[in-house]
């Protein structure tokens, strides 16, 4: 207590970094707003889609099931598993912020994936809702979650930077980096399932990318952080 005022928790972004989260959820947004613009009714791939779809779908012409292995984590069971995994240590650390935005990541970006922008959009491919990605919205959203757990500054707020050396950073920056990898690694598996089209999978992880971002900048906000400190 200070001054018989709660204090703030520790934030999930640095304040150099908010800037930037801000223009990545900005940029989400429109990239998904425009490609859904352009994408509404269609039925039939456009000519990027084309192009990098037929490539990815004629090497996994035979492949199915190791398509199926690569696009499983962005369903909803091993989701939910890593999510819970991420709550759990964020709960054993403190970070209770971290830890709703473990649980609220995957829940948000699939819902507005499935819920407001599938119905609103409503381009098919081979006669379903593919726009945008369910399975790449869910492996971003954890990817970026990962991201902002991993890279948030350590000390409470208010305090003054440590310095972390460079052997403490690289693992936390190849986890991230691996996530991350991992999120293409389901946009290509998705395309070679015939699950959805290219540009699809393209709005999915800036579905789930934007949704934590927008997420974080929430808990940030000093009154959400007095509230999770004395909640």
């Amino acid at each position: 207590m200070n001054g018989m005022r709660p204090r703030s928790g520790r934030p999930l972004l640095a304040a150099s970094a908010r800037p930037w989260a801000r223009a990545l959820l900005a940029g989400c947004a429109i990239l998904v707003a425009v490609l859904g613009a352009l994408f509404a009714r269609q039925t039939t791939a456009d000519w990027l889609d084309h192009a990098v779809d037929s490539p990815i779908i004629s090497w996994f012409g035979g492949r199915q099931t190791l398509a199926g292995w690569l696009a499983f984590p962005g369903t909803p069971i091993p989701a939910a598993l890593l999510s819970a995994a991420m709550v759990v240590a964020c709960l054993l650390t403190g970070r209770r912020n971290g830890a709703v935005l473990a649980a609220a990541a995957v829940p948000v970006a699939t819902g507005l994936s499935e819920a407001l922008i599938k119905p609103l959009v409503h381009r098919t491919y081979l006669g379903q809702i593919t726009y945008p990605s369910g399975h790449t919205a869910t492996i971003f959203a954890l990817a970026a979650t990962v991201t902002v757990l991993l890279l948030a500054p350590p000390q409470a707020a208010g305090a003054r930077p440590a310095p972390r050396p460079a052997a403490a950073r690289a693992p936390r920056i190849l986890i991230s980096a691996a996530a991350c990898a991992l999120g293409v690694v389901v946009i290509i598996a998705v395309i070679g399932l015939r699950y959805h089209y290219f540009t699809d999978a393209v709005a999915g992880a800036a579905v789930g990318t934007g949704t934590v971002c927008g997420l974080a900048l929430i808990l940030d906000l000093p009154a959400v952080r007095r509230w999770l400190k004395v909640a």
